[in-house]
């Protein structure tokens, strides 16, 4: 090993995020670990590895001795291989010991720089089998730490290829990553080199391979991070998302709040000319945003949820978590929305269940069937609680 050892660390480090120091400090558990395997002992052994040279130096503890003991009276015992590791690493003629330690006496223990070309050379082997593993080891861990960081938040990548069955391979920079048909909506479609924006759903470290990217379209929190990009008031807190329901690629509602007063929480989303929900509309392939206030009273905030439609009285029952909503005959189907888009998400956004009817309705109408007509179950609860 040699100063371009060291160049080459100083290279990895500044171009992979590679610690140089971790490097160096596997690099002398090899050398370690190499002496124990030739010498049958770390007992008293030190590493010393020049962080600017990249040279090392490997000292161990031998006890003065008269005579060496020869390795073959060991042999009946230990077996020739570790009779000459046993005496080689552990014992040191007195000759040899004055030439080093003048002054010393049988029986010291001194220390001693262990040289031996056999051991170079496999310690040199070791050390670059070592450099390659953890090489590998530190580059895997520094593309999950990178990507870890941007967990639950948004990405952009490029389209790479686009599978018969709709998957997506997208490259995300230092890796690939693949979304799922499942994961995104078939409104729009994407082509080999458009630049796409994803949700990070989470990172997983593999033992076997690099880490995985899990990235999704379909989720809410996409389009709670898309505002929160476009919308400087919510960035900064003047605003804030109270809640979610979507039904992705077709529509969204979000009720949100202003904390600071004399703000209009609604407005500051839409955006001058309806510039900011159109650029968030755009990305999600004309998925309808609808908007509204988030309010504290339960009823109200209902009617808030169930726009565009007008309605004209509200009773909610926050116990039960059940509301009773009437709309004019004109507004009842606008009300419940196509396919009961409307009063569905609406449910979803609130966490109440909505039972609505006309002004129009027949007395006569049993609650039973009304119920199976227009009660709507919230499926998902995604308002904070104030």
């Amino acid at each position: 090993m040699s100063k371009e050892l060291i160049t080459a660390l100083n290279a990895l480090e500044k171009e992979n995020g590679i610690s140089k120091e971790v490097m160096l400090d596997t690099i002398e558990k090899s050398l370690k670990d190499e002496f124990k395997n030739q010498f049958n002992t770390i007992e008293n052994c030190e590493v010393v590895l020049d962080r600017i040279t990249g040279d090392f130096h490997i000292y161990a503890n031998r006890t003065v001795v008269d005579t060496v003991t020869p390795a073959e009276e060991m042999e009946e015992n230990r077996g020739k291989k570790e009779a000459e590791k046993f005496v080689y690493g552990k014992e040191i003629s007195y000759a040899d010991a004055k030439k080093i330690k003048p002054d010393c006496q049988l029986g010291d223990v001194i220390t001693v720089e262990v040289k031996s070309e056999e051991f170079s050379r496999k310690a040199a082997k070791n050390a670059k089998n070592t450099i390659v593993q953890t090489i590998r080891e530190q580059e895997k861990n520094a593309l999950y730490n990178e990507y870890h960081s941007k967990e639950k938040e948004l990405i952009t990548g490029i389209v790479q290829r686009v599978a018969d069955n709709g998957d997506l391979t997208i490259d995300l920079g230092r890796l690939q990553t693949v979304l799922k048909a499942d994961d995104k909506f078939k409104d729009k479609k994407f082509a080999p080199g458009d630049r796409i924006k994803l949700y990070v759903v989470d990172v997983i470290n593999r033992e076997k391979g690099g880490p995985v990217v899990r990235v999704s379209r379909k989720s809410q929190e996409l389009v709670k991070k898309l505002f929160e990009e476009e919308v400087t008031e919510i960035k900064d807190g003047v605003v804030e998302i109270m809640g979610i329901a979507r039904e992705a690629g077709s529509r969204t509602k979000m009720a949100v709040r202003a904390n600071v007063a004399n703000v209009d929480p609604v407005g500051a989303c839409v955006g001058i000319n309806g510039a900011r929900v159109k650029a968030i509309v755009n990305e999600l392939g004309n998925e309808q945003i609808d908007i509204i206030e988030w309010d504290s009273n339960s009823a109200q905030l209902i009617v808030n949820a169930l726009s565009p439609a007008k309605v004209v009285s509200a009773v909610a029952d926050d116990e039960e978590k059940k509301a009773k909503i009437v709309v004019s005959e004109q507004q009842l189907s606008l009300a419940i929305g196509k396919q009961g888009q409307n009063v569905r998400l609406a449910a979803k956004l609130t966490g109440y269940g909505i039972d609505i009817k006309s002004e129009a309705e027949p007395e006569e109408h049993t609650e039973e069937e009304n119920l199976e007509e227009e009660y709507v179950e919230p499926s998902e609860i995604s308002l904070d609680e104030e």
